[in-house]
C-alpha cells in the first residue's frame, strides 16, 4: 500500500518558540512501503521544552533507520517492536532527566509514534498528543494521559466539563519528568483511502471531530497539496478560535 503525506507546524500566537517537534518518513521494503511518523510536544510550562522534544525526535529517526530494519526482516513481531520502543523511551527519559539535573531545570516532552505497514498500524503513546483515523467516521485511536481524562474515565467529570476545566493541560505522563513513563501501545488494522491525523494538543483543542471529517474527508483529499492546504486551514481555524499553544499535525493518506 502506498502513502501520501503532509505536515505542518506553527508556533502559535503567543509562544516565542515552537516546542513541538515532528517527523515523517517513508521507506520502500520487500514488504511494501512503510510509513513512520512522530509528534513530540515539549512541555510548554517547563524550560527547554524544545530541547526535550527535539532530542526524542532525533532518537526516533535513528531508530527507524537502524533498529527497525532488523525487526522487520526478522518477522515483524509485535513484542519485539514494543520492547524496542519501550527501551528507547526509557533511555530518553533518563537522558532528559540527567540533562535537567545538570542544568538545574526541569524539562519534558510527550511522545507519539505511528508505524504503518501493510494494513496494520502500530502506535506508542505518552502524554496528550493524539492520533485520529478518518474513513467513514472519525475514530480517536489514542487516549490522553491527563488529569481530566482520568476524571472522565472515573465518571467524576463529563467530556464537556473536561474541555473547560482549568486543569485540562495537566499531564499524568511525559518523558523526562522524573518518574519512569508508562507508554501505551496500540495496534490495529486499516483499509485503503483512510487518513491518519497525528497532532499535538494545540492542534486538536479547538477542532471538533465533525470538522476533522469535513476538512479531511478522504473522498476529497486526494493529493499531498490538498492535504497540506487542509492542515494549514485547520491551524488557522484553531488560532482564530483563540488557541495560543504550538500547533503541529502530520497527515497520512493510505
Amino acid at each position: 500500500m502506498g502513502f501520501l503525506t503532509a505536515a505542518c507546524t506553527d508556533a502559535g500566537m503567543k509562544m516565542d518558540e515552537n516546542q513541538d517537534a515532528i517527523l515523517w518518513e517513508t521507506a520502500y521494503t520487500s514488504y511494501g512501503q512503510v510509513f513512520f511518523g512522530a509528534v513530540c510536544d515539549g512541555m510548554g510550562g517547563l524550560k527547554k521544552g524544545e530541547t526535550a522534544s527535539g532530542s526524542l525526535i532525533r532518537d526516533f529517526s535513528s531508530w527507524f533507520h537502524r533498529e527497525f530494519p532488523p525487526i522487520l526482516y526478522s518477522g515483524m513481531k509485535e513484542k519485539d517492536l514494543r520492547k524496542s520502543w519501550e527501551r528507547l523511551l526509557f533511555e530518553q527519559d533518563r537522558r532528559i532527566c540527567r540533562y535537567g539535573e545538570n542544568h538545574e531545570m526541569q524539562l519534558g516532552t510527550t511522545a507519539l509514534t505511528l508505524l504503518l505497514l501493510g494494513h496494520s498500524y502500530y502506535i506508542v503513546h505518552v502524554g496528550d498528543c493524539r492520533i485520529y483515523l478518518i474513513k467513514d467516521e472519525v475514530r480517536q485511536l489514542t487516549k490522553d494521559q491527563t488529569f481530566v481524562q482520568r476524571e472522565v474515565d472515573a465518571g467524576r467529570m463529563s467530556p464537556g466539563e473536561a474541555g473547560q476545566h482549568p486543569k485540562r493541560h495537566i499531564l499524568l505522563q511525559c518523558i523526562g519528568a522524573g518518574n519512569q513513563p508508562e507508554p501505551v501501545f496500540y495496534q490495529g488494522e486499516f483499509s485503503a483511502d483512510s487518513i491518519f491525523v497525528m497532532c499535538s494538543d494545540g492542534f486538536w483543542h479547538e477542532i471538533r471531530e465533525e470538522e476533522f471529517r469535513t476538512k479531511l474527508c478522504p473522498e476529497k483529499i486526494r493529493t499531498e497539496k490538498a492535504m497540506e492546504e487542509a492542515a494549514k486551514e485547520l491551524i488557522c481555524l484553531s488560532k482564530l478560535r483563540g488557541e495560543t499553544d504550538n500547533l503541529s499535525v502530520v497527515l497520512v493518506r493510505t
